[in-house]
């Protein structure tokens, strides 16, 4: 693929590659951080990341997993945020929401697109792909890739024998709770997110140098280099690419009704663990069916092993809210989010799955996930109600 120009992403560079019509379209993001774009390049980027940045494309599937449409509906639907009546026309202006889906019991029961989206076009997930990853990792232990996942990464990983990495497990890298100091602040140009290295191997290398804070599994620290550092340890465990495993154990068996595109740290090179899986809306509810169907499939295969959605939306010691590299909420409602608004919500006793892909001006705003949390809540009540 043509390079053609470099792109900033967390304040490192990545090739910009298309052809001249894509330069002229995507010419004034090239030289600012995905972190900073302005409302007007969101809305042009996000949904047009394969022909922005280097990407391996997930094949879809040969046989989709129908979401056939439910009997009942949301379209009278209301809630209260904030002492006020609100509907869905409210949260999609407020939220600048792209698109947004509900599924219930495996039936589709509403689904809208704003901001020039629509339901065959992708957009980014952002650490949303953190929690494929953790399912990934059910994958290769299920497979025999992995022994344990109390195993030290090191044993699939050599180079991180010294360093930083030499005596944390992979399950303190899935649950942030290594102890290796780093500053997650999207706002900050010189934080460690912000001014990591791009490419893989010399992330590793960087990582492995950082300083230790705390002992492995008693604090936890939001951490995306460290979970870019699981997806290399992940690669050398079952030694193939992140994104074709994807696809062989997840995207095709599981009914993937479109392609979905993973964001590479050069031409030709390796999947980010920590962020970039670009896929539709309705793929996005589909990984949260795969999630609350606890990894197994229609003819009853299991992709991940027996309990695994279970202990990896478990409570971590160092932080009760957060699992696998999945974030918990009250009565076993688990989500994967992504900054600027991407969400997959998962209510397994509603049997429940919510997804959402906004264009938020902030990477992350405690009151827009408020009000989220708020939509979600009383869209499952209102839905309760119906049935009963």
């Amino acid at each position: 693929m043509h390079k053609i120009a470099q792109l900033v992403l967390f304040g490192t560079f990545f090739c910009l590659s298309g052809t001249s019509s894509s330069d002229e379209i995507f010419e004034s993001m090239a030289t600012k951080s995905l972190l900073f774009w302005t409302p007007e390049q969101q809305l042009k980027g996000y949904p047009n990341i394969p022909l922005i940045f280097n990407t391996r494309k997930i094949q879809q599937s040969k046989s989709v997993l129908k979401l056939p449409k439910s009997s009942m509906d949301l379209e009278d639907f209301s809630y209260v945020f904030e002492d006020k009546i609100h509907t869905f026309d409210d949260y999609f202006t407020q939220l600048n929401t792209a698109g947004l889906i509900v599924v219930k019991n495996g039936e589709l029961i509403f689904e809208r697109y704003a901001l020039g989206h629509s339901q065959d076009k992708t957009w980014i997930s952002f650490s949303i792909a953190k929690s494929v990853v953790s399912m990934l990792y059910g994958a290769a232990i299920k497979d025999g890739y992995i022994q344990s996942i109390d195993d030290r990464a090191s044993k699939y990983l050599p180079s991180l024998r010294t360093g930083a990495y030499k005596n944390v497990t992979i399950k303190n890298i899935l649950q942030m709770s290594s102890g290796v100091a780093w500053n997650e602040d999207y706002e900050d140009p010189g934080s460690d997110v912000a001014s990591s290295p791009i490419k893989i191997l010399q992330l590793i290398d960087y990582m492995g140098r950082l300083d230790t804070k705390a002992k492995p599994g008693k604090r936890f620290n939001y951490n995306t280099g460290e979970t870019n550092l699981a997806g290399a340890v992940l690669r050398a465990a079952i030694g193939n690419n992140l994104a074709t495993y994807l696809h062989k154990k997840i995207w095709a068996p599981y009914g993937m009704e479109s392609d979905a595109y993973w964001m590479l740290d050069e031409e030709d090179g390796v999947e980010y663990g920590g962020c970039c899986i670009n896929a539709t809306l309705r793929d996005y509810a589909r990984l949260g069916l795969f999630a609350l169907d606890n990894g197994k499939l229609s003819s009853g295969e299991r992709v991940l092993p027996a309990g695994w959605m279970d202990e990896s939306t478990s409570p971590s010691q160092g932080a009760n809210y957060y699992g696998y590299y999945w974030w918990l909420r009250q009565n076993r409602v688990y989500r994967a989010t992504g900054v600027f608004g991407q969400f997959i919500w998962i209510d397994p006793e509603q049997q429940l799955v919510v997804a959402i892909h906004s264009a938020w001006d902030k990477a992350w705003r405690e009151e827009h996930d408020d009000h989220t949390a708020a939509l979600i809540s009383n869209i499952s009540n209102q839905l309760n109600k119906k049935i009963l």
